[in-house]
């Protein structure tokens, strides 16, 4: 049984890694399944719905790095992300993961990661988000920490969750303010260091792994 779900959780990451639109839209079984490393996931922004997302385009300004924004449509295989730890640590894949823990979030179609800096973003002037890296590549400006809200202790589909950039203190953030060029109608998404309602997140759809039971 354990071997036959690991086959289909291979399946549907592959799947979903490809251009099918709505068909490559795998939801969780159930809400307040665990979020565990090695699962791949839509981080949807709580304030606008917008999915987190990337794409093999640089910003024209600040640090010229490929570009991070808030997508407005759910079937877009652009906005997929797998959950790694920082380097370095014991966590494997299966590994549930605490609020307070730093992970790191890899695009699945380019392999770089989301990253943070002080370049300022490019609508609003707060500070950049952008994709950084690659398999090979990825520094501390790849290191998010997670804040559950509430009393969860341990990151679940349906909790309310902020990213802090641990180099910078700012939070993963989002608001209504839309590119007209480089991604037209698209959000900008930047970084914040006060605690706001728009930098609340919630994880959406993708392929969650089941907790790792080994000791």
């Amino acid at each position: 049984m354990a071997l036959s779900f690991f086959a289909l959780a291979i399946f549907l990451f592959l799947t979903l890694d490809s251009d099918y639109g709505a068909s490559s839209s795998v939801s969780a079984a159930s809400e307040g399944v665990q979020i565990t490393y090695g699962s791949t996931i839509k981080l949807m922004h709580e304030k606008t719905k917008v999915r987190l997302h990337s794409h093999d385009v640089p910003y024209g300004s600040g640090s010229g790095q490929q570009s991070v924004t808030g997508f407005p449509e759910v079937d877009d295989a652009n906005s997929y992300w797998i959950v790694k730890p920082e380097p370095d640590t014991s966590a494997k894949q299966g590994d549930s993961i605490k609020s307070g823990t730093i992970i790191r979030l890899q695009h699945t179609k380019t392999r770089r990661w989301l990253h943070s800096h002080l370049h300022a973003s490019p609508i609003s002037g707060n500070m950049e988000v952008s994709c950084f890296g690659d398999d090979k590549l990825s520094d501390t400006g790849d290191y998010w920490r997670l804040e559950i809200e509430g009393s969860g202790k341990t990151w679940r589909q349906d909790q309310r969750v902020r990213l802090r950039h641990v180099d910078t203190s700012g939070y993963l953030h989002s608001h209504d303010k839309k590119y007209t060029r480089i991604a037209g109608g698209q959000q900008e998404v930047c970084g914040v260091r006060e605690k706001r309602a728009e930098n609340v997140w919630l994880a959406a759809e993708g392929v969650y792994l089941p907790v790792n039971e080994s000791k």
